[in-house]
C-alpha cells in the first residue's frame, strides 16, 4: 500500500509564498504522474498542477505564473512552489500519486491567505 503525505500547509498573507511537499512512500517504483488538487469550502476539488514522469507540466488557468511544480531529488517526491498568493487561493491542498497506473491520495494540507 502507498502512502501518500502532504507538508507545508500554512497560513500567509496576500502576496506572500509558500511550499508545499508530497511524498509517495513506494521506492519501488516511480510514479507515472503526481499532482496537487485544491478544494475550498463549498466548491468542487480542482487540479491545481501536474507533472507527468517525463517532466511534462500542466497547470490552472489562475495559477499560470505564480505557481510551479517540480520533482524533488528523493524518489516520488514532489514539491509545489506557490509564489504570489491571492486570497482565493485558499483551500485544503491534496496531493495525487499514479503509480503502476493506480491512483493514491493524501489526506491533505490546509492552506490560508489571508491579512
Amino acid at each position: 500500500q502507498v502512502q501518500v503525505v502532504e507538508s507545508g500547509g500554512g497560513l500567509v498573507q496576500p502576496g506572500g509564498s509558500l511550499r508545499l511537499s508530497c511524498a509517495a512512500s513506494t521506492r519501488i517504483r516511480r510514479f507515472d504522474a503526481m499532482g496537487w488538487y485544491r478544494q475550498a469550502p463549498g466548491k468542487e476539488r480542482e487540479l491545481v498542477a501536474l507533472i507527468t514522469s517525463t517532466g511534462n507540466t500542466n497547470y490552472l488557468d489562475s495559477v499560470k505564473g505564480r505557481f510551479a511544480i517540480s520533482r524533488e531529488n528523493v524518489l516520488n517526491t514532489v514539491a509545489l512552489q506557490m509564489n504570489s498568493l491571492k486570497t482565493e487561493d485558499t483551500a485544503v491542498y491534496y496531493c495525487k500519486s499514479v503509480i503502476g497506473g493506480r491512483a493514491y491520495w493524501g489526506p491533505g494540507t490546509q492552506v490560508t491567505v489571508s491579512s
